[in-house]
């Protein structure tokens, strides 16, 4: 810049910051001044304004103005109709003898501050000043990852969020009632019955911001108790062994001290999550006995015992007369075959 263009923005610049500000608000909203009505240098009420919203600033002209100017912490955002400001988001509205208004588009918290609308009238300078307060949604900035922990570990989840007005952190598990509002989440000695989605929700005047957390608890098998079947000789026959485990548990089988293989001697081992089943499509005499069922993953085993024994007919047969029911005619020939079953009649039944 040459030595003449260097005083004339300097002499511009003093002239500028002598001038007295004037009204500052939104478009449409009503201002209550704080200063005296005669007084040269007024301080409005703050405007509010949301991030990324556009604000309206506007200042009243009024008498025979020489020069006017928008400025922001010593910066000239407008000179009259001479734009100095380099950000794009800054534009001139209107500029005539009755106000002089510029507008920010897409606020941000660096946008806040003091604003001040500098007027030099043939008679003398006046000044007012407005300050803008930005208000920010949280959003959650900082937060634990999903994990995964053994039975009895303690566990520390972590939810930190930025906003303005500050938000308020509150932790809570999916499915289950209470809050806890801190930003940190203590949980000692974790059981499996904490395990789930927690649920981490920052909250201010403007909006709600919510994220998740996923706890797994890994902990050993737990084997239902096995229940004793009986099974006719040449039926299918079943077993099933069912455990709560994390990760789920991977089943053995064993006949007495035997491990027994899928496909083995015509039996079947079927597994499905926490069940498993073993199945024995033609029981034969070598199939009755004591079964054992193992479930077991990295953090240790359980088991639960079967007997599969003959199921018998003969308990039935008792409480016949000598003869089947018409109804029992066919359990009859299964539990005695080689018998004439003989179909009663009212004179075999008297003479029972």
């Amino acid at each position: 810049m040459s030595v003449p263009g260097y005083f004339v923005a300097l002499s511009k610049c003093a002239l500028l910051l002598s001038l007295r500000m004037l009204l500052l608000v939104p478009a449409g909203l009503p201002v209550r001044s704080q200063g005296d009505s005669h007084s040269d240098n007024k301080v409005m009420d703050n405007i509010t304004v949301r991030q990324g919203e556009t604000v309206f600033l506007r200042c009243a002209q009024g008498d025979v103005v020489t020069h006017t100017a928008w400025l922001n912490r010593s910066s000239i955002l407008y000179a009259g109709e001479d734009k100095w400001s380099v950000d794009p988001r800054v534009s001139l509205v209107t500029l005539n003898q009755e106000e002089f208004t510029i507008k920010i588009e897409n606020v941000d918290m660096t946008d806040e501050g003091q604003y001040v609308c500098a007027v030099q009238t043939s008679s003398r300078p006046r000044t007012t000043s407005v300050h803008i307060l930005v208000q920010v949604p949280p959003k959650i900035i900082n937060l634990s990852r999903d994990i995964v922990v053994n039975e009895g570990s303690n566990v520390t989840l972590m939810c930190q969020a930025s906003g303005k007005p500050e938000p308020s952190v509150s932790w809570k598990l999916i499915y289950s009632s209470g809050n806890v509002f801190d930003e940190y989440l203590e949980i000692p000695s974790i059981s499996r019955q904490r395990a789930g989605t927690y649920e981490c929700t920052a909250i201010n005047d403007i909006d709600t911001d919510v994220q998740t957390v996923d706890i797994t608890v890994n902990y050993a098998p737990a084997v239902s108790e096995g229940r004793d079947v009986g099974v006719t000789l040449g039926q299918r026959g079943e077993l099933e062994c069912e455990a709560d485990a994390v990760p789920e548990a991977d089943f053995e089988w064993y006949k007495d001290d035997r491990r027994i293989l899928n496909g083995f001697d015509g039996m079947e081992i079927m597994n499905s999550g926490s069940l498993s089943k073993l199945t024995f499509f033609n029981v034969t005499d070598g199939d009755y006995g004591n079964y054992t069922c193992v479930a077991l993953n990295k953090l240790g085993t359980s088991n639960t015992s079967f007997l599969m024994y003959v199921h018998s007919c003969f308990s039935q047969a008792l409480s016949m007369i000598c003869c089947c029911p018409v109804s029992n005619m066919l359990l009859c020939s299964i539990c005695f075959p080689g018998v004439v079953v003989i179909e009663p009649t009212s004179s075999t039944l008297l003479q029972g």
